[in-house]
């Protein structure tokens, strides 16, 4: 996910105080959930937004009461996997032009919650890739709700060795060790020196490779496990994306715009819009 139209963008970082101070919703985990319904060409889809993970529903909820995504595209949809959307450059946007870097100057901390999984219909905040972004903090704007598909054990267990290297990927390049290397590729990837970026890539995960034999593999757990294999989802995203609220209603709305034909960026060809509200 290192690709930057995939679920991927850029943003300056701003201070934690910043966001809290910001955002006026209430963060009691006790209150009533805030629910939000996305209006769009093919129908509604109802949302229920986490109160555990309070930065992300409440930034949510403020750019939805500024009436930020009036008008934005789904620009970004691919079958058995997401639909994304709430990119500010895709409101009046060219066609075939390619979307997936506009938002806020701001990321949002990440608030991952292992209760939490891309099971289908789960809403997940975008973000930049891990060598960009190692601390995985979220797009300011940018989100997306998972279509899926379902999984078989076998397959499960592949997703899971994926998930265990992914984690360490991620351990590894936070190490104070690697942080000229970190600073190197992000000036690699500014000047899109492609075989630079491949080799310092190359050198994290031979590391990775060398370290896996000594860590305890990540499992699923029972929830998890039915309902990848029932309902499904994008199991292989848990732990590094941060999800902040699920579908309740309109799943088979996410069904219809993920059929939509797309453009060699997955850009939907015809244009798929949202408002989004807050329902009493």
């Amino acid at each position: 996910m290192n690709n930057k139209k995939k679920i991927a963008i850029a943003f300056l970082v701003l201070p934690v105080c910043f966001l809290l101070s910001s955002f006026k919703q209430k963060t009691d985990n006790n209150a009533s959930e805030i629910k939000v319904m996305i209006i769009t060409n093919y129908g509604v889809i109802k949302i229920k937004l986490y109160n555990e993970t309070p930065l992300h529903r409440d930034n949510f909820v403020k750019l939805i009461k500024e009436h930020y995504y009036d008008s934005l595209l789904f620009h970004r949809v691919i079958e058995n996997f997401m639909i994304q959307g709430g990119d500010p450059d895709s409101k009046y946007p060219k066609p075939g032009l390619t979307l997936g870097e506009g938002g806020p100057k701001y990321t949002i901390p990440a608030e991952f919650n292992p209760k939490y999984f891309h099971k289908k219909g789960a809403l997940a905040a975008a973000r930049e890739g891990d060598l960009e972004n190692p601390s995985q903090s979220s797009s300011g704007s940018q989100f997306y709700i998972v279509q899926g598909r379902t999984y078989t054990d076998s397959l499960l267990n592949m997703q899971a060795k994926r998930i265990t290297k992914m984690k360490l990927f991620n351990t590894i390049i936070n190490r104070q060790e690697n942080k000229k290397l970190l600073e190197q590729y992000k000036l690699f990837s500014k000047a899109e020196q492609l075989d630079s970026i491949k080799y310092v890539t190359e050198i994290i995960n031979k590391k990775v490779d060398e370290e896996l034999p000594t860590i305890a593999p990540f499992k699923f757990n029972a929830e998890q496990t039915k309902a990848y294999s029932s309902i499904g989802g994008t199991p292989h995203l848990d732990g590094s994306y941060t999800i902040f609220g699920e579908v309740y209603e309109g799943l088979e709305v996410i069904d219809e715009i993920a059929q939509q034909a797309v453009d060699k960026d997955a850009r939907p060809l015809s244009d798929i819009r949202m408002q989004i509200v807050i329902i009493p």
